[in-house]
């Protein structure tokens, strides 16, 4: 049976030339998102471990920046040779490592408006932006050190660009969709993960394909080489994480559940936007979710650019309400989801905070204390410190980041972590919170068996998503190097 397409030379939603003209829809949103972006943007002077990562690698020297990429984090690497231009500048701290986070998610916001506007008129346009910058998830990626929204602004503008593409006859838009993806694939390359949703809409809508598949054939040989070589870092990148859990299930279809039922509502439904939101939607991080049973490397914000889905069809349906219910509801949204956006703007709302850490050793450190890290990637938490962390001896440390080319550095050889350690009056143990799981590797071992059976815990500090431990080697061990015993003769 032949499948019927549509007319590439007609527009998928034709609109009257005064609604063309309107700049509300991209302006209202982006104006909304750089102020709520820059809104507590120091989030009370914290920093969390990925963004520490950003800080510091974006202020290596470029030789030893692309040495490092190509040993580990290839996937940023485009994201930090854009940190490291923007620090070399204006080395502003927390508002500098932030800012161009905000500024992508103003642009992304503006662009979830243009689409808005041009599937369903330019009302619906700016709802659909400003539903885009009121989620949580869009206000805490903005003010983040990391790629994600920059991905998201990317994202958003070449599904714009695709969707001109489909209603016009000539070929430009179409080159503007394969090399602006392109690039936004080399800033993170799960981008690439758009172009599934984008075939399901072509499917949907009877498009033909031939112009797009140009396109996208483009897109994935020109990140086929980073996509090789982060392949090969793969299991050193993504080895933390584990296979999707049931709550990560929960929460995808958390997020996708209101999208189905606004596109199953007969009053709210319009063809065209469905066919461009919902996969949008669901397509990438359903794809992402269901591939990590074999392979786990699903994280949410890797696929951050889905929630422009669920704005588009969210202003969709307050553009069916009438105006003085469309205000009240967006302002009862707004209402409803400050708690949230106050939260994301706590230290609280990431994993740790490296500046709670490393103010915590400065006061219980002494100059020359040993230091252990336990895990050794917990070595992040001070090294954006330089000054702290070189009046502590690292005591396992091989070779330093820049020395090894990677991020937290190697360490020693078991035996010899033990032997320096035993030679350590008094040590600093950066770890985990209670009752996270044990790296099982030998060098882990050997850190916490030897300060169990020849150190004595002095004091123990826990902050955000750490815990600063002092230890001394216990006085009745008759070794030269032993400690002078904890203030007080216990520990706590």
């Amino acid at each position: 049976m032949h499948t019927p397409t549509r007319d590439l030379d007609r527009p998928l939603a034709p609109r009257r030339p005064r609604e063309r003209r309107s700049t509300a829809p991209a302006l209202v949103p982006a104006v909304l998102a750089t102020v709520l972006g820059l809104w507590g943007l120091t989030r009370h002077g914290s920093m969390w471990r990925d963004e520490s990562v950003t800080y510091r690698v974006a202020h290596r020297p470029l030789g030893e920046l692309l040495a490092l990429l190509g040993h580990i984090d290839a996937v940023h690497g485009l994201y930090y040779l854009l940190m490291h231009g923007v620090l070399a500048l204006w080395d502003g701290g927390l508002f500098a490592l932030r800012l161009p986070s905000v500024l992508a998610t103003a642009l992304a916001a503006a662009g979830v408006g243009a689409l808005g506007s041009r599937l369903a008129g330019p009302r619906s346009g700016v709802l659909a932006g400003v539903l885009f910058a009121l989620f949580p998830a869009t206000q805490q990626y903005a003010q983040e050190g990391r790629s994600y929204a920059l991905v998201t602004a990317g994202v958003v503008w070449a599904t714009y660009l695709f969707l001109r593409g489909i209603g016009s006859a000539g070929r430009g838009w179409w080159v503007g969709y394969g090399v602006l993806l392109a690039v936004v694939c080399w800033v993170h390359e799960f981008a690439a993960l758009v172009l599934s949703a984008h075939a399901v809409t072509l499917r949907l809508l009877g498009v033909r394909w031939r112009r797009w598949a140009v396109a996208a054939a483009g897109v994935l040989v020109a990140v086929a080489p980073l996509a090789v070589v982060s392949a090969r870092q793969a299991d050193q990148q993504l080895g933390w994480l584990g296979r999707p859990s049931p709550a990560m299930w929960l929460a995808f279809l958390a997020v996708s559940a209101p999208g189905l039922l606004l596109s199953r509502v007969p009053a709210l439904a319009d063809r065209t936007v469905t066919a461009l939101a919902l996969p949008l939607l669901i397509v990438p991080p359903g794809v992402l979710i269901t591939a990590s049973l074999l392979k786990p490397w699903y994280v949410d914000r890797y696929v951050l650019y889905a929630l422009t889905g669920l704005a588009l069809l969210g202003g969709l349906a307050l553009d069916r309400l009438p105006a003085h219910l469309e205000k009240a509801a967006v302002c009862l949204l707004a209402l409803a989801l400050l708690p949230a956006s106050l939260a994301v703007r706590t230290p609280e709302s990431r994993k740790d905070d490296v500046v709670a850490v490393a103010r915590t050793v400065r006061k219980l450190s002494r100059p020359g204390d040993g230091v252990l890290f336990l895990p050794s990637r917990r070595r992040e938490w001070l090294l954006s410190y330089p000054s702290l962390y070189a009046r502590l001896h690292d005591v396992a440390l091989a070779r330093s980041p820049a020395a090894s080319h990677t991020l937290q550095g190697t360490e020693l050889p078991p035996d010899t972590i033990r032997s320096r350690l035993l030679a350590t009056p008094r040590a600093i143990a950066l770890t985990d919170p209670d009752g996270q799981p044990l790296d099982p590797f030998p060098q882990e071992e050997v850190k916490r068996r030897t300060l169990r059976e020849y150190f004595e815990e002095c004091e123990r500090v826990r902050v955000w998503g750490a815990q600063v431990v002092v230890y001394v080697r216990r006085p009745d061990l008759g070794s030269a190097a032993r400690g002078e015993g904890c203030p007080g003769g216990g520990g706590q």
